[in-house]
């Protein structure tokens, strides 16, 4: 039976490393101080394998990538030091069935393929998230294979269940593992640094350092994404990783240190597994607040957002499309609009197509066609699988009939949606959008979708629409 014996953050700032910072490193003793320290609680436990996470590898919006070469290398070549070099052998195995079990769990995950690679010039070697961390460990132990694994844009839910996989395949190997989940906090600290400054910034490394000491998983997995924005984090990605993989145990914390000393927010802390909770986790939490929410939300479905769910949950358990159902509203049978599908998952879109005009006999047959477009014809998005039908939450726009405008005066984006229009080219963009604040920024991304430039001779059209949700 293998176990994850400790869990650590770090930072990973290159200037910590001698041959880079040739001097400057003192700016940051304590985080060197302490990244030391990491180094030698590792070498007290000699893991035969060490997990890490990191935001500089290969990152994706909804694929976690895990490295499947053979060989795991880097250097400090492009921070000055090309002779400081490390290299590991891979854990395949592990690395592979981690893949297995999450992929199996619908959280894509693995390694790229080799024309993919090539094609992109995605690098492979190891990133210095992973290096600056494996410098400090490599001085003091270096019997252990590694495991590569980057962050995604996913939902943090899917991040910190895919760390739970990561422990139960770990459970099920003979392995002992340190799991070093790499990341800096703010980069947004101070008006000379880097990035500049941001009130956020302090706000959010005060706030996550505090979290880390109790350490309070919830409120780590509670932040919103506009302030983290604002903030310019690094990091938080990676450590829900971490502590998805602690999930199932109580967890005794230690910061070693936190620092700012370039505008960037530095924190070493230590997280090992105590006794197993008994009773709800957080990911248990999580999952049934899922279900609840989801509960309530189909349980206030109108009849246009049941019909487009039913519609797409038929097309993608039975290959057809449904008809028209006998009881619905009159409108739907009788009047004639086009229509626009979303469809959301955890809050991101995952899908979305509709009809400037109608052009099927009625509201529902729009409807139904165009559900099935957005869960399964969306090119911006793969198509729908059976096993997210259960987490999608639909919209449905009923559009009026557009009306010339001359000016964007007589735009209000709260209110009406826009067409523009040259030639055969055509783009459309819907009304109360979040991120849209503006005419001109609503007609700037119309354009953009319909191809034309901004000094082409265009037309523009307002609508208004009717929003079921």
């Amino acid at each position: 039976m293998g176990v994850i014996r400790k869990s650590f953050i770090s930072p990973h700032p290159p200037i910590v490393v001698h041959e880079v910072g040739k001097g400057e490193e003192r700016k940051a003793a304590a985080t060197v101080g302490a990244l030391q320290r990491l180094a030698q609680e590792t070498a007290k436990i000699k893991p035969s394998t060490i997990i890490v996470t990191t935001p500089h590898g290969p990152v994706f919006q909804d694929y976690i990538f895990i490295n499947h070469k053979k060989v795991l290398s880097g250097d400090f070549k492009r921070f000055g030091a090309a002779d400081v070099k490390l290299s590991y052998e891979n854990n395949l195995n592990l690395a592979r069935e981690i893949a297995k079990l999450a992929n199996s769990q619908g959280i894509p995950c693995g390694g790229l393929d080799e024309t993919l690679i090539s094609r992109y010039r995605i690098p492979e070697e190891l990133d210095h998230g992973v290096m600056v961390p494996l410098y400090f460990i490599n001085k003091v132990y270096d019997g252990f294979r590694l495991v590569h694994i980057s962050i995604a844009g996913m939902p943090f839910k899917d991040l910190y269940r895919f760390g739970s996989c990561m422990a139960k395949v770990v459970e099920d190997s003979d392995e002992e593992v340190v799991f070093l989940a790499s990341g800096d906090l703010s980069h947004r600290l101070a008006p000379d640094g880097p990035y500049g400054f941001n009130e956020c910034g302090p706000e959010f490394d005060g706030r996550l350092v505090d979290y880390l000491k109790v350490p309070d998983r919830e409120a780590i997995m509670g932040f919103d994404e506009g302030f983290l924005e604002e903030a310019g984090e690094c990091g938080l990605r990676s450590f829900i990783m971490m502590f998805g993989a602690l999930d199932e145990y109580e967890i005794k914390s230690e910061v070693y240190s936190y620092e700012g000393p370039f505008g960037v927010g530095y924190a070493v802390a230590e997280f090992a597994p105590e006794e197993k909770i008994q009773g709800e986790t957080l990911l248990d939490k999580l999952e049934r607040n899922d279900i609840e929410q989801m509960s309530l939300i189909r349980s206030s479905e109108d009849p246009y957002t049941a019909l487009a769910r039913k519609s797409l949950e038929m097309y993608v358990l039975n290959g057809t499309v449904m008809d028209i159902p006998e009881v619905i509203p009159e409108e739907m049978q009788s009047r004639r609009a086009g229509v626009f599908v979303s469809i959301r998952k955890s809050g991101r879109l995952r899908g979305c197509i509709g009809t400037i005009m109608p052009t099927r006999e009625n509201i529902a047959s729009e409807i139904i066609h165009n559900a099935i477009s957005a869960g399964i014809h969306d090119p911006r998005f793969n198509p729908v699988t059976e096993d997210e039908l259960d987490d999608l939450v639909y919209s449905v726009d009923v559009l009026g009939e557009p009306e010339p405008i001359s000016s964007m005066a007589e735009l209000d984006v709260k209110r009406y949606g826009v067409i523009v229009r040259a030639g055969r080219r055509s783009g459309l963009l819907l009304p109360d959008l979040e991120g849209v604040d503006s005419p001109q920024e609503q007609v700037a991304i119309a354009l953009q979708k319909a191809g034309i430039r901004p000094d082409e001779k265009y037309t523009m059209e307002r609508f208004e629409v009717i929003r079921h949700n």
